[in-house]
């Protein structure tokens, strides 16, 4: 190391499609400042391996402010990488040592098949989304914004569940794979508020079943998504939505039977 830069050696996953198998190759990252973010850092490694005539690393990345969600690197057996609370983008090369080897995976999950080398297809998730279907509350126009009275800890709680930015690290930290953590907050964001209530229930069924569709894992309660969200989603919104698939279940069959009467 010259200069406070660091070099460091790579141990990446290469795949050309879900449909091959893939592999590790190892890289050399040379002259690396400590202050680069992980993005940057392989942005430098594929700027020499473009200069050699090699294809350069495949990987997601969007706005690479935290928030888009996209860059979904598993790094030395973390989503995301060593530090808590921080996507990949948000994560400086300062938090490795010079020389040290760095390990750099895919999400690792059946419903999550590789596209291409580091980049995954999370497809799944808009798929769940799009199940729970919209809010069917008529609004009529813009209403004033403190003409429905919602206190502040309900409507913190849903913003909370809202900040959800559907980066996939729920999945790729928990050992079956599950969405809950994910699914969990898209549910609850609109299970708090008042807007939300014609549809919670329904909404909680057609969610968790295209989850369960998608070949998402199930739910043991081991806390390791909630240890590894970049955004603090907490198992709390888990146990909300199991109330609120259980309640769907109660009132279906509860109206089966006034019908069979």
């Amino acid at each position: 190391m010259s200069n406070g830069n660091m070099n460091l050696t790579l141990k990446v996953w290469r795949q050309k499609n879900s449909q091959t198998s893939g592999k590790f190759v190892t890289y050399k990252a040379e002259q690396i400042s400590p202050d680069m973010s992980f993005l940057e850092m392989l942005d430098v490694v594929n700027e020499s391996l473009t200069h050699k005539g090699e294809e350069p690393i495949y990987f997601d990345h969007d706005c690479r402010e935290g928030i888009c969600g996209m860059c979904s690197l598993y790094i030395n057996g973390r989503p995301h990488g060593p530090k808590r609370a921080i996507t990949t983008c948000q994560l400086h090369m300062r938090s490795f040592k010079d020389g040290e080897t760095i390990t750099i995976e895919p999400w690792r999950a059946a419903a999550f098949p590789v596209v291409k080398d580091l980049a995954v297809d999370r497809s799944a998730f808009d798929r769940i989304q799009q199940a729970g279907g919209y809010v069917s509350v008529n609004t009529g126009g813009v209403p004033e914004a403190n003409a429905i009275a919602i206190p502040k800890v309900i409507a913190d709680e849903a913003f909370n569940s809202a900040t959800c930015i559907g980066c996939g690290a729920c999945v790729a930290a928990c050992k079956n794979a599950s969405a809950m953590l994910f699914v969990s907050a898209k549910i609850t964001q609109f299970s708090l508020l008042p807007q939300g209530q014609p549809e919670r229930y329904s909404r909680a069924q057609s969610m968790v079943a295209q989850m369960d569709e998608e070949g998402f894992g199930n739910c043991t309660n081991t806390g390791a998504c909630e240890a590894e969200c970049p955004k603090e989603i907490t198992l709390t919104n888990i146990s909300r939505m199991n109330n609120d698939f259980l309640s769907a279940k109660i009132f279906r069959e509860a109206h089966a039977n006034e019908h069979a009467e």
